[in-house]
């Protein structure tokens, strides 16, 4: 714990947020880089979205502020590095049971 006196929200600002929404992204890759064994299947039948979700998050982000990645750049920036190295050393078929809970979890979803 600092010293420093604790700020809402509101007082925040602006670059402040900018660096704390920073470094929770760049927590929560560190996350799922030490998470290898939660397949993103799981991430989408659990939370919604997967590691391809936040890679396409990341590439939209960069072309709204002028600055468009590529598919392959913003995989990198989320995976730790290519999409299909990341595949063959850590992605596993899904089961029956991760299937049909994704279809159950996604059936009413556009």
């Amino acid at each position: 714990m600092s010293n420093t006196p604790e700020k809402s929200l509101d007082e925040l600002t602006a670059a402040e947020r900018t660096e704390l929404e920073a470094a929770t992204f760049r927590r929560l890759i560190a996350h799922l880089d030490e998470r290898t064994d939660v397949q993103n299947i799981d991430l989408m039948n659990l939370a919604g979205f997967c590691r391809n979700c936040l890679s396409r998050w990341y590439r939209e982000a960069s072309e709204a502020r002028g600055t468009p990645l590529s598919d392959h750049d913003a995989r990198v920036a989320v995976y730790g590095m290519p999409y299909a190295e990341w595949k063959a050393k850590y992605q596993t078929e899904a089961t029956d049971s991760q299937k049909a809970a994704f279809t159950e979890a996604f059936k009413n979803h556009g």
